[in-house]
């Protein structure tokens, strides 16, 4: 999801309007945290979603988001539990997130660990390998778990994440604000059919568009086309990998901002490369360990046009030619 930016360097200004109403909610982050000192430290940032700020606490600086609509407190429910999950992986560095806060004024908010971070660059090839560790993660879960004695309890991450045998997630997760339907499901093209389903209907009931309809009608029964031959295995998504949620450090690449589920591993790869931010290097070591498969950019348009949708939904028509026209192209090649 573009129009937004909460770490980098070019996000360090806070809008003082916002900063003038934060008193009542400063009092209540001191209460959920437990802490005495709370003390803004200049730096935060936002987009078209929700703002941050960075706190120096009794126990280090965090990084909290607000968001005053009612949807708040889902949205950050979600991020928080994608973070989590990525984080127990142990395959990516990501913001640990520490709690979400119900604001009584409306709305809520999310408190993480502040990581200082700047754009990606010499690092890209590094998460490049780190997303495919990701992608191979849950797979490499179940082979342990059907190796293991049937006597044993199922095979557990440290963290406590666990094999996961279908696609979707244990709660909703947005991506904008917009919730996705992460029911749990045996077949991804089932799955990802009801993701861009979604997106349909959010178009048709906002903008009273139907334009998409009789064409996504004509794919949706050959959907499967694209599919042939695959094995497809659950692998947690990111879910919104453009380059605005990847940074680095001196140590290495950071991830934030996801809207996670298990889905196919190709899906991440779709907003990477819309927007730019990566380079070669990380798309390069990414397929050393996870290599294209026989109709890697037909899904890889799929994919993409599910994020066309998605910001046509969030940000109006300037994206409906995008979206339409890889809808067409694939309903054509493959009715």
């Amino acid at each position: 999801m573009t129009s937004k930016c909460y770490f980098s360097e070019q996000c360090l200004q806070v809008d003082q309007t916002v900063v003038e109403k934060m008193s009542s909610v400063e009092k209540l982050l001191k209460q959920e945290l437990g802490t005495k000192k709370l003390v803004s430290t200049g730096r935060g940032g936002g987009g078209c979603i929700s703002h941050g700020s960075a706190y120096q606490t009794d126990t280090g600086i965090v990084f909290v988001k607000f968001n005053k609509e009612s949807e708040a407190m889902e949205m950050f429910e979600g991020e928080f539990a994608g973070l989590a999950a990525l984080d127990a992986t142990g395959e990516v560095t990501v913001p640990k997130p520490i709690k979400v806060i119900k604001n009584p004024e409306g709305g809520g908010m999310i408190v993480m660990e502040y990581v200082d971070m700047r754009s990606l660059s010499k690092h890209a090839a590094c998460l490049g390998e780190q997303m495919a560790k990701l992608h191979q993660h849950n797979t490499l879960l179940g082979q342990a778990q059907a190796s293991a004695d049937r006597s044993v309890h199922k095979q557990q991450q440290p963290g406590g994440l666990e094999f996961v045998s279908k696609f979707g997630f244990p709660v909703t997760t947005c991506c904008g604000y917009l919730p996705q339907d992460n029911t749990w499901t045996d077949s991804w093209v089932d799955f990802f059919a009801r993701k861009i389903e979604q997106q349909v209907k959010f178009v048709e009931k906002k903008y009273n568009d139907r334009t998409a309809r009789p064409v996504w009608s004509t794919l949706l029964p050959n959907l499967p086309k694209l599919f042939q031959g695959l094995d497809i295995q659950p692998a947690l998504m990111h879910g919104d990998l453009w380059g605005g949620n990847a940074a680095e450090t001196e140590q290495g690449p950071v991830i934030f901002d996801p809207a996670s589920f298990y889905g196919h591993s190709e899906f991440d790869l779709a907003i990477s490369k819309m927007f730019g931010g990566f380079g070669q290097a990380f798309f390069k070591s990414y397929h050393a360990i996870l290599p294209k498969q026989a109709g890697f950019e037909d899904r890889l348009d799929l994919y993409q046009m599910f994020h066309y949708f998605n910001h046509w939904s969030h940000f109006g028509g300037g994206y409906e030619q995008s979206a339409m026209s890889i809808l067409r192209r694939l309903a054509k090649k493959y009715s």
